[in-house]
């Protein structure tokens, strides 16, 4: 990702004007189709829940435990402490996703680590394989998601994805505390 020094955004793009239905004043308030964050949020819950019903219906895991086994297949020995900032969820949600992937058998715990809290995870052979069945019903999804892209689009659209979720990060570093 390179770090572009580009003139900084006016924060009125971001509003539009609307009328208050009872006092018939007019006040300002975030525009839904001019706001990144806002499409983002709605994107990505209505991405979530629908992922969510689909991977339960068709494969028994929810969307962590997909994005579980995405994570282990790329870099297996992951302690649930990455797994959560890597994926961007609490502690707690990858918990309860690698009990439930532990007792079904689709990821193995490894030793503690000298800390004697952690261990590394790794799929098991039948994670694996479930993971190589999903993997393919995953690429058809995106496929979907992304016709009507030409690859240079798709490139600029994960650059922007990536330098997003960077501002994001250290926004979140400084205690969410506006610039």
């Amino acid at each position: 990702m390179e770090n572009q020094n580009k003139a900084p955004v006016r924060d009125d793009m971001y509003f539009v004007d609307v009328e208050d239905p009872n006092t018939g004043e007019t006040f300002q308030t975030l525009s839904i189709s001019r706001t990144p964050a806002m499409l983002m949020s709605f994107a990505a819950n209505k991405f979530t829940e629908g992922a969510s019903n689909y991977f339960s219906d068709n494969f028994g895991l929810g969307t962590v435990d997909w994005r579980m086994l995405l994570l282990l297949a790329r870099t297996p020995g992951v302690t649930s402490a990455q797994a959560a900032n890597t994926i961007g969820v609490d502690k707690g949600t990858v918990s309860r996703s690698v009990s439930r992937l532990t007792k079904s058998d689709l990821i193995k715990l490894g030793e503690l680590h000298a800390n004697g809290r952690s261990r590394g995870l790794t799929l098991s052979p039948s994670g694996r394989a479930l993971h190589d069945k999903v993997l393919q019903a995953a690429s058809s999804q995106n496929s979907f998601l992304m016709k009507g892209f030409d690859p240079a689009e798709i490139s600029v659209f994960c650059d922007l994805l990536l330098r997003f979720t960077q501002n994001l990060n250290e926004l979140i570093d400084q205690g969410n505390k506006a610039p």
